[in-house]
């Protein structure tokens, strides 16, 4: 292996012949890497954890967004699922998709956020992080290998494609995030490393492809809903992983193939507000709402 490629498969295969759970390779991995304790690491997550934490509870005021284009959902969601309507998304689901519409909402603010790993997709991780907490009591501790184990994932998919819109299409930001957190959330339930990296997989190759299409160049619409679809992919991914399901094609060839996709997509599809929604009728028209006519 390359030092600048890096292999999920090696690693998960390093913690299966180490007989351990892939978060505790995961820290004692970075530990080794940054010349720092175990323990400095797990107090460094949980530093972020509590950014998290308070942009989750940000979002869940209703803030506005800068460009006006989004805010409010996060609330309007809680507000349903505390109704005792009926709910298809069940506690699990439904608290996690609230939560990172008020990430996503709070940043679109202007809030503080942890990018996880950008920006854009920084509230994919945090909702899974913090619905697991809740419905699971995972104690700040796990939650905070849970971190190390996305953060590894997000290392291993930046050095053999990208984390960029920008370079790969939104499958670069919200799908990276979709994955990360998937892995996170089989790490944490018990799943093998081997289900981590399945989980993972399946995550990526149901996102392939995903355009990055922001209109007027915010990243408000669609970008808050498309973290609210990334999270939906990521539970999906890990229950199947977690039930025994494989994906027929290998973690690192997947990633791979995402690189593939993203060097393919045309420039229009990335970041620049030039393809998509960005350029339909209404996102023009929001577009010169927002900033005036700039011919």
């Amino acid at each position: 292996m390359s030092l600048d490629k890096l292999s999920l498969t090696d690693w998960i295969e390093a913690a299966e012949a180490q007989s351990v759970l892939f978060t505790d390779f995961c820290v004692d991995f970075q530990s080794k890497q940054l010349g720092i304790s175990s323990a400095d690491i797990v107090a460094r997550m949980e530093d972020l954890l509590t950014v998290m934490e308070e942009s989750i509870a940000a979002g869940l005021t209703g803030v506005r967004s800068k460009g006006g284009l989004v805010g409010g959902d996060a609330q309007r969601l809680r507000r349903y699922s505390d109704s005792g309507q009926r709910s298809m998304l069940g506690s699990f689901v439904g608290k996690a998709v609230t939560y990172s519409l008020a990430v996503g909402e709070a940043n679109a603010a202007m809030g503080r956020i942890v990018a996880a790993p950008t920006a854009g997709s920084s509230g994919v991780l945090p909702a899974i992080l913090f619905t697991l907490k809740s419905e699971f009591h995972l104690e700040q501790t796990e939650l905070a290998k849970g971190m190390v184990v996305a953060g590894a994932i997000g290392m291993v998919i930046d050095s053999r494609a990208s984390l960029a819109g920008a370079a790969g299409g939104c499958q670069a930001e919200c799908g990276s995030a979709g994955a990360m957190a998937a892995g996170a959330i089989v790490s944490l339930l018990g799943g093998t490393p081997v289900q981590v990296g399945h989980a993972v997989a399946i995550t990526i190759k149901n996102m392939l492809g995903l355009v990055c299409d922001p209109v007027a160049g915010l990243v408000e619409v669609p970008c808050v809903k498309r973290n609210a679809g990334a999270v939906a992919q990521a539970i999906v991914a890990a229950e199947m992983a977690l039930a025994g399901i494989e994906s027929v094609i290998p973690v690192d060839e997947v990633i791979d193939a995402m690189e593939s996709v993203g060097q393919s997509m045309h420039c229009s599809l990335k970041e620049t507000a030039q393809g998509g929604l960005a350029v339909t009728p209404t996102g023009l028209a929001l577009t010169e709402k927002i900033f005036g006519n700039c011919k």
